[in-house]
């Protein structure tokens, strides 16, 4: 039987991606573990292995779709022996031509006036478990479970890959979730009263300057994504600021000490590589603040895993580095370099930058003296880094003085992380950045 390739989920949030080319054509022979198809997630462009062997015998999506929905059929492979006359009579349909041809095969000829209306009705959304996970199943097996109150997490699929479709829930008995439904609709309705107001739509901020000359440009799906989680983390997260002067000079003296001896290893130590170390050590002398929210519960994580904000062009990455607070200084440099340089050619894994409960946003570079950053969610807070310039400073003599200051300014979530304690992880940042020869100890 012709086997179905489904649009992957390369990442535990992806629900759609942009089949961005394809690797094989139709007839072309494949094995498992060969590459087939890139797909443009929101964050990077990843390459699609094929799970079995076969011969590709028909491209159900042509390169370059967007907005592909993840378990969409995307290809037919075939078995030895099989041939793409035999792609009609499989036993499984894609999630698009499914409603139509079920309904086409199943319904009564005395329903038939009545075809186009229920085509025209939505389908409703694909449901979720109560472990969250995606149920997955046809539109029109979604459309009947919603109209008789059936509970889709109850119901085993016969479907490929467990698809729940017509057949499981035609005979299947109403549960008792229905009766409670008005009760949970009840229940949701504060909150839904509750939820902020939404902007004015593309077409009404269109109208705004009609007559005016301006350029649309289409938000891709990184953008989307960085808006979205944005807005969520500024409307649901909440922040509190924490400010601190940083002076520099010792910090400056030890790394152009430490360049000059790297010199002949090819190592170069930035001062964002300092500033890494010195968040990934300050989040081991103050534990309870190396933790993230996890919803009705904070998670204090062990090891320090420290996410740096790259700029790359149309958006962002925030690699993580792992286990930071055990590398050492130069490990740390040849490590951002990396994954630096691979996040601006969107060839990062997903693992590479989700996780981590910390993060740095350096736009000192850009002569930013300081600047607010917005907490990425589920991290716990994030350091925004100004530039370090001269200024005059008091001593501890009492006398005046120039000196090379930086100012920070910690985000906090103030859920998992208070002022006082926030205050001492702020602290234990600047003592590090201040005495850099502690660090190495």
């Amino acid at each position: 039987m012709p086997t179905e390739i489904l649009m992957p989920a390369l990442s535990p949030t992806m629900e759609e991606g942009t089949l961005a080319k394809w690797l094989v054509k139709e007839g072309d022979t494949v094995s498992s573990g060969d590459l087939i198809a890139e797909i443009e997630t929101d964050k990077a462009t990843m390459e699609f292995e094929a799970v079995d062997e076969g011969t590709v015998g028909k491209i159900l999506i042509a390169e370059g779709s967007e907005g592909v929905k993840v378990n969409t059929p995307i290809a037919v492979l075939l078995e030895d022996g099989e041939s793409a006359d035999d792609i009609g009579t499989s036993g499984s349909s894609s999630a698009d031509a499914a409603p139509a041809k079920e309904a086409k095969e199943e319904a009564p000829a005395e329903a038939k006036s009545e075809a186009p209306k229920e085509a025209a009705k939505a389908a409703p959304a694909a449901p979720q478990g109560a472990d969250g996970n995606r149920i997955f199943a046809s539109p029109l097996a979604r459309r009947i479970a919603a109209d008789k109150g059936l509970d889709l997490a109850q119901i085993e699929g016969s479907g490929p890959k467990g698809r729940i479709v017509k057949a499981d829930v035609i005979d299947a008995k109403p549960q008792a979730a229905k009766e409670e439904a008005p009760k949970a609709e009840a229940a949701s309705a504060p909150a839904a009263a509750a939820a902020p107001a939404a902007g004015p739509s593309a077409d009404q901020v269109a109208r705004m300057y009609e007559g005016r000359e301006y350029e649309e440009v289409k938000l891709d799906g990184m953008r989307k994504t960085i808006a979205a989680r944005l807005t969520e983390a500024k409307q649901q997260v909440p922040h509190f600021y924490l400010r601190r002067d940083i002076q520099l000079d010792a910090l400056l003296k030890f790394r152009g000490d430490l360049n000059k001896q790297l010199d002949a290893r090819g190592v170069k130590l930035s001062v964002n590589d300092f500033i890494i170390k010195a968040c990934a050590l300050a989040l081991q002398s103050v534990p309870d603040a190396n933790a993230v929210w996890a919803g009705d519960r904070v998670l204090k994580m062990k090891a320090s895993d420290v996410a740096v904000a790259v700029a790359i062009e149309g958006g962002l990455f925030t690699p993580v580095l792992q286990d930071s607070d055990t590398k050492s200084l130069s490990a740390l440099s040849a490590e951002m370099k990396d994954l630096a340089a691979r996040a601006r050619d969107r060839k990062l894994a997903p693992h590479e930058y989700q996780g981590g409960s910390f993060a740095i946003s350096n736009l000192g570079m850009f002569g930013i003296d300081n600047f607010d950053a917005v907490i990425n969610p589920p991290h716990g807070a994030i350091l925004a880094v100004g530039a370090g310039v001269k200024k005059p400073v008091v001593g501890k003599d009492g006398e005046l003085a120039v000196a090379t200051v930086m100012s920070v300014t910690l985000s906090v979530d103030h859920r998992v992380i208070d002022g006082a304690l926030g205050a001492e992880l702020l602290n234990a940042i600047k003592e590090n950045l201040e005495n850099p020869m502690v660090m190495l100890a």
